[in-house]
């Protein structure tokens, strides 16, 4: 499992991580955040897992079908050639109707020679919680849990049930395919079905990725992190998810295991902001659905994080019986993040729901709804901008007075402010312009410590923050301007460590950080390029890429000695960032921002 080497496959409903060597190790259905029917990725052991399987004289190689969300691992020896093609379908049916049901297809393309391979199918359903058996029915394969009968999944296949349960050797003479369906098919499930269905999600993706803006460098990193971040979103509320998977580890055999599947207002407005800037506005428009819906009343108080139907409560349990990421103990599920303060959230927020008001309005009801959304943050942000949080990084005991929590309350406070005058609201504009500069002079008055010539973590430390190198990336402060520039040289002599940079380096609740949290060594490249260092911005950034794994893909974290990836995967952060780093190196070719294709 070393380096995380996964491709992962998804349709906006659920998804799944397929290893190098074609075996899919995580699979939760029907949705993201439903129990896991595969888990080999948590527990090698009893965690359960769907592979196709070869001897030693096989080479084994894998890619993405280009610019699309397809995988394929090809298995080659001289006795023969074959591929697995793996996808999750999706594609419209209607202008606002997509198909997307929570099933798998492995299409096996036969290449040349007679190959052979076996088919190893061990589902777990709840996280191993639950003893399964399989039994052969009429067409299908079918598997329930003996505590549930009820639930069950079922696989279909042209290749013979009895060979693939006996894990007989089968030989390969032309294609076949296996599909598992978390419902019973209504209609006949045969190989041309399969390539239809194929051929349809492969010309949706190769149309979604053909709306993007086009740039003269990087065009397939940045497509193949547009497609990651697309297939974090959830399609029936417009929920974007933070990773995919739970409990991957910072550290091997340390604690820092949490479970991602869910929608941060902070990540999810970062992925807006990203894909409206690549010219992805439907993702916003649905996020800001989902926005709204999660927000009943105008009483409604704000949570960081929601589950992906706009759940509330994300209580967090530890599932003990799992071993753990290569034994990385507690595997987690839930998050209890969700009941913390953390001020900083209100601010991604408002700058996305700005765009929304500057560039795609739409109707007066939604602009009427949406203006309650606004009013109410800023009525939250107005309140709670002077008190300690949690901050940016979740600390889970102390509430300090962090610097970054109080630049983006200054963000929120500006767009809220920007918003009213596009609205013509006279009084909220000024109102709300007003506490935006309090924040900014308080900032500039107790984050910027003197004697250091920095800015720093908290009102009461002199620690160094990465997140403050985002300062001018939101409006806080010019890039030109002497206290950024110190503050970016200061974070980079105390963070950045063989090429990679700490989030900081105090202590926290478990101790002090070991590996390198993805996203700041972009923030730190962003940085450097805003202030006129270019050519090192560009030398850590191509350094950077080639730590991603063997298909461009990263999580949330990265090991200072062996790079290595860690933490769980793939990261939404990781790859916004990617895309936005990328952009600053690359030309336009056309497509003009916030101009619909």
């Amino acid at each position: 499992m070393d380096n995380l080497n996964y491709g992962v496959i998804g349709n906006c409903r659920s998804a799944a991580l397929i290893s190098d060597t074609g075996s899919i190790d995580w699979c939760c259905l029907p949705d993201f955040d439903s129990p896991s029917v595969f888990a080999k990725l948590l527990d090698i052991g009893k965690g359960g897992f769907f592979s196709v399987t070869v001897d030693d004289k096989y080479t084994i190689s894998q890619k993405y079908l280009h610019r699309t969300n397809i995988l394929c691992t090809e298995f080659k020896s001289v006795q023969g050639t074959f591929e697995v093609i793996d996808f999750m379908p999706r594609y419209k049916i209607t202008d606002n109707d997509y198909f997307a049901p929570a099933e798998i297809y492995r299409y096996i393309k036969l290449i040349s020679g007679t190959p052979t391979f076996k088919v190893s199918y061990f589902p777990a359903f709840n996280y191993a919680r639950e003893e399964v058996s399989n039994v052969i029915e009429d067409n299908y394969i079918k598997t329930y849990s003996r505590e549930t009968p009820t639930d069950c999944i079922y696989l279909y296949a042209s290749l013979n049930f009895n060979d693939i349960l006996d894990l007989k050797e089968i030989t390969l003479t032309h294609n076949q395919f296996m599909l598992l369906s978390y419902n019973q098919k209504l209609i006949d499930i045969d190989i041309t079905r399969v390539y239809m269905e194929f051929q349809r999600t492969k010309v949706y993706w190769l149309n979604w990725t053909n709306h993007s803006k086009k740039y003269e460098k990087y065009p397939e990193e940045i497509t193949r992190s547009l497609l990651v971040l697309k297939i974090m979103s959830f399609q029936p509320t417009g929920a974007v998810l933070a990773a995919l998977t739970t409990s991957i580890p910072e550290t091997i055999g340390a604690v820092r295991n949490w479970d991602y599947r869910f929608c941060w207002l902070r990540d999810a407005s970062m992925s807006i902001d990203t894909l409206l800037k690549m010219g992805h506005f439907n993702s916003a428009q649905r996020f800001l659905i989902y926005l709204k819906g999660i927000l009943k009343s105008k009483n409604d108080s704000f949570q960081v994080m929601y589950g992906i139907r706009g759940e509330r409560d994300l209580t967090e349990i530890d599932l003990p019986h799992l071993a753990g990421y290569e034994n990385s103990k507690p595997v987690r599920i839930g998050n209890a993040a969700f009941y913390q303060k953390q001020n900083d959230v209100f601010g991604y927020l408002l700058n996305v729901i700005y765009q929304y008001y500057e560039f795609f309005p739409g109707t007066l009801d939604e602009i009427e709804d949406m203006w309650e959304i606004v009013r109410n943050i800023s009525l939250t942000v107005s309140t709670h901008w002077e008190k300690p949080d949690k901050g940016i990084w979740e600390i889970r005991n102390d509430e300090h007075h962090f610097v970054f929590s109080k630049v983006m309350s200054w963000v929120a406070m500006d767009r809220a402010s920007k918003i009213a005058r596009l609205l013509n609201k006279t009084y909220y504009t000024e109102t709300w312009r007003g506490i935006a500069n309090d924040i900014k002079e308080d900032v500039l008055k107790k984050g910027w410590k003197n004697d250091l010539q920095t800015f720093t973590q908290t009102y009461s430390n002199s620690e160094l923050d990465a997140s403050l190198l985002l300062m001018a990336e939101y409006g806080f402060i010019p890039a030109d301007d002497l206290k950024y520039q110190k503050t970016v040289l200061a974070v980079k002599n105390a963070l950045f460590y063989n090429g990679l940079v700490y989030r900081y380096i105090n202590r926290d609740d478990f101790g002090k950080p070991v590996s390198s949290f993805t996203i700041c060594t972009f923030w730190l490249i962003q940085a450097l390029f805003r202030i006129g260092m270019k050519e090192e911005a560009k030398n850590i950034f191509e350094n950077l890429l080639a730590c991603g794994n063997h298909l461009g893909l990263f999580s949330e974290d990265i090991d200072f000695s062996t790079k290595r990836l860690l933490g769980n995967f793939p990261q939404a952060y990781s790859h916004l960032a990617l895309i936005n780093t990328a952009t600053l190196f690359s030309g336009e070719k056309f497509l003009p921002k916030y101009i619909k294709p």
